[in-house]
């Protein structure tokens, strides 16, 4: 299977990846049509990396990028292939390149070690149905391995296959990333700010971590604020999916009500 990849930072995460990599899954090979600075940048990551690089035509670059979804298709000079790679699902997107298509008005759902699969699924439930636009989690500590697929589309109820899903080799990269265009980063976590106290900004980004460890301390610190959902029981805290989906309602609630209740 061979898999395309465009957008600096998408490609640039995934010759990161291959570097990083003790035993390479897949064969990488760069093209580009002409060497801006960012290109430069890169081409100097795939040398380190050991990856091929093969200067072509504009013209062969938009035949690679040709099948690939609308927001995908600008390849900005650049395109990393990928042979021997698993066939990706349907839903798995390049946070790059859904950033490069996102509405003014935007939730995200951003998880942290959270690696049970049915917690993934039910969080997927909830992104569905109350208006969620992508689910970012980590490729490592996380549910999202191959052989979690199935379990995670059983416990969505089907909604696996329509939410977005960007699986990212460094959350604390990719809430950056988010804040670059225009999001608010709330995690979720005991002793933060009353929900009932909260207003959420139009692109809101919802962090949630485990319930073991909760969300790790360097993408706390990226934070922009910490909210938490006042409770009365004797346990420690909600299970995530739970957790989640009274966030994404709350989220919802605000819009709806700043919308004139549409």
């Amino acid at each position: 299977m061979q898999n395309c990849y465009t957008g600096f930072h998408a490609v640039e995460e995934r010759l990161r990846r291959y570097g990083a990599e003790k035993k390479h899954s897949a064969s990488l090979h760069v093209l580009y049509s002409k060497a801006g600075p960012r290109v430069k940048k890169i081409l100097s990551l795939a040398e380190d990396c050991g990856v091929p690089c093969e200067q072509v035509e504009p013209r062969v670059l938009d035949g690679q990028v040709r099948s690939l979804p609308p927001e995908a298709q600008d390849h900005r000079g650049i395109v990393l292939l990928a042979d021997g790679e698993e066939e990706r699902s349907g839903n798995l997107v390049q946070l790059d390149q859904w950033l490069s298509a996102c509405p003014e008005e935007a939730t995200v759902v951003l998880l942290d070690g959270v690696t049970d699969p049915h917690n993934v699924g039910a969080v997927l439930r909830s992104c569905d149905q109350l208006g969620a636009a992508l689910l970012i989690t980590g490729e490592r500590r996380s549910a999202s391995n191959i052989q979690d697929s199935e379990v995670i589309a059983r416990s969505s109820a089907g909604a696996s296959a329509y939410i977005p899903v960007a699986v990212v080799t460094n959350l604390v990269r990719a809430v950056g990333r988010l804040k670059d265009t225009g999001f608010w980063i709330y995690g979720a976590d005991m002793g933060g700010s009353p929900l009932q106290q909260v207003s959420f900004a139009a692109r809101s980004c919802l962090v949630m971590g485990s319930e073991g460890s909760g969300i790790s301390r360097l993408l706390e610190s990226s934070c922009d604020q910490i909210i938490s959902i006042p409770t009365c029981g004797r346990i420690d805290s909600l299970n995530v999916s739970v957790a989640a989906g009274i966030l994404l309602y709350e989220r919802r609630r605000q819009a709806v009500t700043a919308a004139g209740g549409r």
